[in-house]
């Protein structure tokens, strides 16, 4: 990583190209290494900290269990414990637990309450989701990739739907890797994003030109937490984009299928892509696990 003595790891844009492939790397490699019933101790005697705004299954379950795996002590602080920003300020939050762990993930509604955590902390920090990115999250997808299609420079990755936080962090790693992306949905999201003009990426309204000959479709569900009042018109608005076994017929032979789940099933993905064999959503979320020991052990160094 950087050669600070201190990083966090809040978003792929703080890093170079050569430093995320590094993560995927050494992601892959603590996962052989459990394989073969060998556990890294590099936490041994250490405890961190892991604060969720918001609900999780796989991020928390992949921490917790990696953090313990590797000999260290999660503490999971639940947001109505320490409410943090107004019985108690982030600043305040920072400093004090910044006191007792070596290192803290934070799930967060706000990015830049992340950031102003951050600021304020002793110790890393690790972004396990903020309505911005979901850096983790993109990681271990280039790491899922990889395990299908060992050269992955010159693969093309398209990402069907709502371009969210999952999908800038996505673009941010498929660009690492040298995987080209293509985005299918509506103008009118496309037109809020400026991350996506920025890096040129290939766009379209049209999920069958999108489709044409890739080597993976990505999808994320279309109403993401905090957005719920929006749901029946992002429902209507989404509905062209839902990935079916007809839409595949239009990648490559080989082509897999990824989510970051939960999965709606029946609205922007059915049932048959979701247990077909091109679906690697499982073994995507195992590779959470992996990647995020990759960073705890790179960030606690």
């Amino acid at each position: 990583m950087t050669s600070s003595a201190l990083t966090h790891f809040l978003d792929l844009d703080d890093f170079s190209h050569d430093e995320l492939l590094r993560l995927i790397d050494l992601g892959i490699q603590v996962k052989s290494e459990r394989k073969n019933g060998n556990l890294r101790q590099d936490l041994f005697g250490k405890s961190v900290a892991m604060i969720f705004q918001k609900p999780s299954n796989r991020t928390r379950l992949s921490f917790e269990v990696g953090i313990y795996e590797m000999g260290g002590h999660p503490i999971l602080v639940r947001p109505d414990e320490i409410q943090m920003g107004s019985r108690e300020s982030i600043e305040d939050v920072a400093r004090v637990v910044s006191r007792y762990a070596s290192a803290v993930v934070l799930r967060t509604n706000k990015h830049d309450d992340l950031k102003k955590f951050s600021e304020w902390s002793s110790v890393p920090i690790i972004n396990a989701l903020s309505d911005y990115s979901h850096p983790c999250q993109a990681l271990a997808d280039v790491m899922t990739i990889r395990e299908r299609f060992p050269e992955v420079s010159g693969l093309t990755l398209t990402y069907l739907g709502d371009p969210n936080n999952v999908c800038r962090s996505l673009i941010q790693a498929c660009r690492a890797a040298d995987i080209g992306v293509r985005v299918a949905c509506p103008r009118s999201y496309w037109d809020d994003f400026s991350i996506f003009k920025k890096n040129q990426i290939f766009w379209s309204e049209d999920p069958l030109e999108a489709v044409q000959n890739v080597h993976v479709i990505y999808t994320d569900v279309w109403t993401s937490m905090g957005q719920e009042s929006e749901t029946l018109k992002r429902t209507n608005d989404f509905r062209p984009y839902s990935v079916s076994e007809s839409l595949f017929e239009g990648a490559r032979y080989d082509a897999i299928f990824l989510h970051c789940l939960p999965a709606h099933r029946g609205e922007e993905v059915s049932d048959e892509v979701m247990d077909s064999k091109r679906s690697v959503v499982f073994d995507q979320a195992e590779n959470r696990l992996h990647i995020q020991k990759a960073i705890l052990l790179s960030v606690c160094e």
